[in-house]
């Protein structure tokens, strides 16, 4: 093969003709397609990395929300615990507060009981002794039921604060009360020992009191002197009503 200049030369020429054909329309458009497929490809990756973190951080959001779940839950168990332990302790504290009642308010029934049968028994017993006392006043004189009272009164009377038997004046109604009507010496006694005791005599009005059955009293607007079976028979009634209450 004969090669000379001019050959070489067009061989040159052919060989640029198709460099500059091939890199026109082969290379050129071929790096573009890579390109656009490595763009592609890239875009790809990172949808595929987006979505992946996407994932995870639903995957997070997802177990982060179950565990505030089970912490509401624990929680609500928690005060339905508690509410549940008041509310035993209110009702037991409630149950308890209304057995005391209940027991105070029986051993307030079963005292009252008591003090009723107590006094319905002093007052039998008051009854009873004020008709004993009445049979035994009937076999006595009838001197002896005023004339053994007369200095009991006046002593009495004197027990009274010395202010309060100043107070005793004719301006102050003074009634004497007794168990029938006094006679003319009774009457007469009466007023030597009362004024005795006060230095001066007083008008001593008589009112019959047959409730008395046997004695004197004396009453005043500030003061009452009593010497009679009555105060005596009132007076061991209360102690009876005392003592029973006592040993109630």
């Amino acid at each position: 093969m004969h090669i000379d200049g001019w050959t070489l030369g067009l061989q040159t020429v052919n060989v640029l003709v198709l460099v500059w054909l091939l890199a026109r329309y082969l290379f050129r458009p071929v790096a573009k397609i890579i390109a656009a497929r490595q763009q592609a490809a890239t875009a790809l990756m990172a949808d595929a990395a987006n979505a992946r973190a996407a994932a995870l951080a639903e995957r997070s959001q997802a177990a982060d929300q179950a565990a505030q779940i089970a912490q509401q839950r624990g929680d609500l168990l928690a005060a339905a615990s508690a509410e549940a332990a008041a509310l035993k302790t209110s009702l037991e504290s409630a149950a308890r507060a209304d057995a005391d009642r209940l027991r105070l308010a029986a051993q307030a029934d079963l005292a009252t009981a008591r003090q009723a049968a107590a006094a319905a028994d002093a007052n039998r017993a008051s009854r009873l002794a004020i008709g004993i006392a009445a049979k035994l006043i009937d076999r006595l004189p009838q001197e002896t039921r005023i004339a053994g009272f007369i200095e009991g009164l006046a002593a009495e009377l004197a027990k009274l604060p010395a202010a309060t038997r100043a107070e005793l004046s004719p301006d102050a109604p003074v009634h004497l009360l007794a168990p029938r009507a006094l006679k003319d010496d009774e009457l007469a006694a009466c007023h030597a020992a009362l004024a005795r005791v006060l230095g001066r005599d007083l008008p001593l009005p008589v009112t019959v009191e047959p409730a008395l059955l046997v004695g004197l009293e004396l009453e005043a607007p500030h003061a009452i002197v009593r010497n009679s079976f009555r105060a005596d028979l009132a007076y061991l009634q209360s102690e009876l009503l005392a003592h029973d209450t006592d040993h109630a």
